[in-house]
């Protein structure tokens, strides 16, 4: 008997260099490929929430920001993390999903006001919802909005999409012996400083055991791989007995 997907409420986190290639800051191509896969993975009944971030289009850690006062450059990335979301909203819209997007930066003609008992209410009745803005505040990356929005809305786990197939000792771009993990603890990522996600998200991730699957995100038919519970990726997570033990 079927019981269904491992994962019915997730928290997909992009950052704003996927939805880049070589040629522009905003890919259609890539966007309309992610849109495709989280359209199908809905089709499933999997309740879906998207943060995304905006380093594509401006990063307040970056060097362009050098020499701005950093809440200022933080807050124009909140706002390149708007334009993704509404990219993403349109292609997700053509492949006949409703989708809201939701800012933590109020900017009512674009975006509704981040609220999450409506976020949530979004999700059962079948809609996406596109979490953008980050937290709303400067020095906090949208790592941690990721893991902030997933415990609020009750995600079961947060998938990572990136442009490698999991979680590596080192970039395994370049370096051919890399070593891909395919499961590590929340404990092991921050202890080893591995690029998971920022050492706040995972502080997060580990003290409400919330497992976070890093995989790779343009593959045709991951996102639902991993929603299914198929052993794609790495998973980072803290193993209930670990988690007692503490």
């Amino acid at each position: 008997m079927d019981s269904g997907p491992k994962y019915r409420r997730i928290l997909l986190k992009l950052s704003g260099e996927a939805f880049a290639d070589e040629d522009a800051s905003i890919s259609p191509a890539i966007v309309h490929s992610i849109a495709e896969q989280l359209a199908e993975v809905a089709a499933r009944g999997v309740e879906i929430g998207v943060v995304v971030g905006g380093g594509n289009i401006f990063r307040g850690s970056a060097p362009q920001a050098s020499g701005m006062d950093r809440s200022s450059a933080d807050h124009m990335g909140m706002l390149a993390t708007v334009i993704n979301a509404l990219s993403l909203q349109d292609a997700i819209e053509k492949q006949g999903l409703p989708t809201r997007v939701q800012s933590a930066v109020s900017m009512q003609e674009l975006a509704e006001p981040y609220i999450r008992r409506r976020a949530i209410r979004h999700l059962e009745k079948g809609r996406l919802v596109i979490f953008a803005g980050g937290l709303g505040a400067p020095y906090f990356s949208t790592d941690t909005a990721a893991a902030q929005r997933a415990l609020e809305i009750g995600a079961e786990a947060i998938l990572k999409g990136t442009g490698v197939d999991g979680v590596y000792d080192r970039d395994p771009r370049g370096d051919a012996a890399a070593l891909r993990f395919t499961e590590l603890t929340h404990l092991e990522a921050l202890s080893r400083g591995l690029k998971v996600m920022d050492a706040t998200a995972i502080s997060l991730c580990m003290d409400n055991r919330l497992p976070i699957v890093v995989f790779e995100l343009l593959l045709e038919g991951n996102i639902w791989r991993v929603v299914d519970g198929e052993p794609i990726g790495t998973l980072v997570h803290t193993p209930v007995e670990e988690g007692a033990r503490s």
